[in-house]
């Protein structure tokens, strides 16, 4: 979010806007590396295979 702090009004929207991206980025974006996976969905499956 470096040099984009313009885009937001105050500080309590920029940090609605890293909540987001956060959310985004462990539960909603691909990984190709990971079968194609989310982060969290591949961290779930390795799990349960660990466990079987």
């Amino acid at each position: 979010f470096y040099g984009q702090e313009h885009k937001y009004k105050d500080l309590n929207e920029l940090e609605q806007a890293i909540h987001k991206y956060i959310d985004y980025y462990n539960n909603v974006r691909i990984k190709t590396g990971r079968k194609n996976m989310t982060p969290i969905e591949y961290q779930n499956h390795v799990l349960t295979t660990l466990t079987a």
